[in-house]
């Protein structure tokens, strides 16, 4: 796999380090082995020839340790799941999980997915999951958050009419900011009332250890929206 992210040019990176602690052993050699398989092709690519009889095809935008990513894959064989991560450590531990569970229906690409994004087809997403991106708290950073205008018209030009966009943080100021930028697109249908109102975690949900470690400043909020 790539060791550095690609970005595209001129954008601000919408996160921090790419890389921490040395990585395990185990995973480095999954990174090897197992990486090249679920890695996803260079250019413009269609999602569909990745698993031709996929049901519907997700995308994951900063999976971390990717343990949302493959309890959902795992949860729905029939559904192809993309993920997209700028931090090694959290592709080798997604990897470790595609791995013990053996599944066949999720792609990896460890980089920016805006650049991503870039190179998908129109209206080929049926879901993409936002879930607890970098919330760059101070001010002088909000403009390298994931959630920004453009990158919602990118998000429903990739999703098709019905498609569904679930943003989840947990920190409050981050939460509105996504909801009033949602609204303000015109492109999404948007729960009703304040982004505090919405903290019963969806049906579907998968908690993770990064959500249980609470390092916000609120309990979680879930946002789930569906393009127009």
């Amino acid at each position: 796999m790539p060791i550095i992210p690609q970005q595209p040019h001129g954008a601000l990176r919408s996160y921090g380090r790419i890389k921490a602690r040395p990585i395990k052993a185990r995973q480095a050699e999954l990174l090897e082995t197992v990486g090249p398989t679920v890695e996803i092709p260079e250019g413009p690519f269609d999602p569909r020839a990745l698993k031709a009889d996929a049901r519907e095809i997700w995308l994951e935008i900063g999976f971390g340790g990717g343990e949302h990513m493959a309890g959902q894959a795992d949860r729905d064989p029939g559904v192809l799941i993309i993920g997209v991560e700028p931090f090694l450590n959290g592709v080798a531990s997604a990897v470790r999980h595609v791995d013990d569970l053996k599944l066949t229906n999720v792609r990896i690409h460890q980089g920016d997915a805006r650049e991503v994004a870039g190179r998908l087809p129109d209206g080929c997403l049926d879901r993409v999951f936002i879930m607890f991106p970098d919330p760059w708290p101070k001010s002088r950073h909000h403009k390298r958050r994931i959630v920004q205008p453009e990158f919602l018209v990118e998000l429903a030009r990739l999703l098709r009419p019905g498609g569904s966009l679930r943003f989840a943080t947990d920190w409050a100021e981050y939460a509105d900011w996504t909801l009033a930028r949602v609204r303000a697109s015109g492109l999404f249908t948007a729960p009703v009332g304040k982004a505090a109102e919405h903290t019963t975690p969806p049906g579907d949900h998968i908690t993770t250890r990064y959500e249980e470690k609470k390092l916000g400043d609120c309990v979680p909020v879930f946002l789930d929206f569906v393009r127009l």
